[in-house]
């Protein structure tokens, strides 16, 4: 193997290499702490898992002081009107739109028991944008929630 080739052969490895460390597995799967709005204080932790090509999330611990195991969304309705808060899955149906956007989900907010339209962009492999909404887009609520490691 003649010097161009070697070079040419190291530069074809580098090249391949960067892209596959460049760009990891970026996923939102995992758990992820909710920030309150208003008092700017870790409020719980989210699991967001996979079923049948589609995001969920369910909450997993609660942060929030004067909620305990045992909170009950008491202003939810349906299915979920009085049962337990932990455990309860707040976001569904979510599509993968590209690798770092997903779409046309919902998300309930347990402190209203209402429900929003939903979509989350991957704003770094540790920050999730999570936007629940009410028709448009732009008439809505963004949150920040960061990966728990």
């Amino acid at each position: 193997m003649n010097f161009i080739s070697k070079i040419s052969l190291f530069s074809i490895i580098c090249l391949v290499f960067s892209f596959t460390s460049s760009s990891p597995n970026q996923t939102i799967l995992g758990k992820w702490k909710t920030i309150d709005d208003e008092t700017k204080k870790p409020s719980s932790i989210i699991e967001i898992y996979e079923v049948n090509g589609k995001v969920h999330g369910k909450l997993i611990e609660l942060l929030q002081e004067g909620r305990d195991e045992n909170s009950l969304c008491t202003e939810c309705s349906g299915k979920r009107k009085n049962q337990k808060i932990l455990g309860m899955e707040i976001l569904w149906d979510l599509k993968k739109e590209s690798d770092k956007e997903w779409e046309d989900g919902e998300i309930l907010d347990p402190n209203n028991g209402k429900t929003y339209s939903c979509q989350v962009e991957l704003e770094s492999n540790d920050k999730l944008k999570v936007r629940g909404y009410i028709g448009f887009s732009l008439m809505g609520r963004t949150q920040y929630w960061y990966r728990v490691k």
